[in-house]
């Protein structure tokens, strides 16, 4: 990542094209385009709501141009655009407060979006209340929430440029919680259930910080967690936890550590997956597939989906890591039919 040189590409490239291109008719809540943006930032003055972006990227040269927003989210993958050419890419992304984390700072107030990526060049930018858009509520800890800083991310943070116009991810994960202190903190479950609509998917992957929870308590706090959202109307999604990558001499997981089975010996997965099966509840085995994944890739290979490097954490993931888990994930929401086909970005 070319952080600062990024910024200045950015800065020059949005001087250039202010002139060129006007802002978008129609635009609400103060989404004027281009005039709302300088270097390689774009800040919209509206409340907290679900809000469609539509950028249009390209310029004389060729660019390659990505969005993140609020905190730390990617929002739209880098988007090659031959020289000489536009193109329009759009967006939904859930503006709220705070901004990240539940239980962290407010953030900025507004909607903030950064201009990023190899060679960026955005030449219209508008941004207007969403309309009837699917959402997707994820309930879960530090290795889904929208991480605050460099290094780490949260899975459910990258999960947003995997979706098209129309669906925004709601994140409410939030680092340290557990079954009992999700349920049991008024700024976590009881904030979210509320926000429940009909249709909405409620996607839940607690159990990292239930490693003193017995299994009769763990069972029920999925149980009253499932049932909270489908009384609003909602899809509750139970989602196995992300594997710890720690190998066993085999060169397999196949270990309580990697595969969440705590110290009371509750073995996280199963009794989710015991759970889903009972209620009748979509299951994203999100366990079985990370697995498979840090196994495929070896002890040295799959270091570079965790901190292993930089932290010597085995449980938070990169970038890179957040960014093939948020593609699982995707790829699980279109097979259970909770997004259609045709709302996901491949690749």
């Amino acid at each position: 990542m070319r952080r600062f040189s990024i910024a200045v590409v950015a800065a020059v490239t949005l001087g250039t094209a202010l002139s060129s291109v006007p802002a978008h008719a129609g635009e609400e809540n103060g989404g004027r385009g281009l005039a709302h943006c300088t270097a390689g930032t774009c800040h919209f003055d509206v409340p907290p709501g679900t809000y469609d972006v539509r950028v249009t990227l390209g310029g004389k040269a060729a660019s390659g141009t990505g969005v993140s927003g609020e905190t730390r989210r990617s929002l739209l993958p880098e988007t090659a655009v031959p020289a000489g050419e536009r193109i329009t890419r759009s967006f939904t992304v859930n503006v709220r407060t705070p901004e990240g984390e539940p239980t962290g700072p407010g953030g900025t107030p507004g909607l903030d979006l950064r201009i990023g990526g190899s060679a960026p060049a955005l030449a219209g930018i508008s941004v207007t209340r969403a309309r009837h858009a699917r959402q997707i509520f994820l309930v879960g800890d530090s290795t889904v929430c929208d991480q605050p800083g460099d290094p780490y991310s949260g899975w459910g943070q990258q999960l947003p440029q995997y979706l098209r116009k129309g669906v925004s991810v709601a994140n409410y994960a939030d680092s340290g919680e557990s079954t009992v202190s999700y349920l049991g903190n008024p700024q976590l479950w009881a904030t979210v259930r509320p926000l429940i609509r009909p249709g909405d998917a409620v996607l839940v992957q607690l159990a990292h910080n239930d490693k003193t929870t017995d299994e009769a308590t763990y069972r029920a706090n999925l149980e009253t967690l499932v049932a909270g959202v489908r009384e609003r109307g909602g899809q509750p999604v139970l989602v196995t936890p992300v594997v710890r990558r720690w190998f066993s001499p085999d060169g397999t997981l196949n270990n309580p550590t990697a595969l969440l089975v705590n110290g009371l010996g509750v073995d996280h997965p199963a009794v989710i997956r015991s759970v889903a099966a009972a209620h009748g509840v979509p299951l994203i085995d999100l366990t079985a597939k990370t697995k498979a994944l840090v196994e495929s890739l070896g002890v040295e290979g799959s270091k570079a989906l965790y901190l292993t490097n930089e932290a010597r954490d085995n449980t938070h993931t990169s970038v890179r890591g957040a960014t093939a888990y948020a593609g699982l994930v995707r790829d699980e929401l279109v097979t259970r039919h909770l997004v259609p086909k045709g709302m996901v970005r491949v690749g």
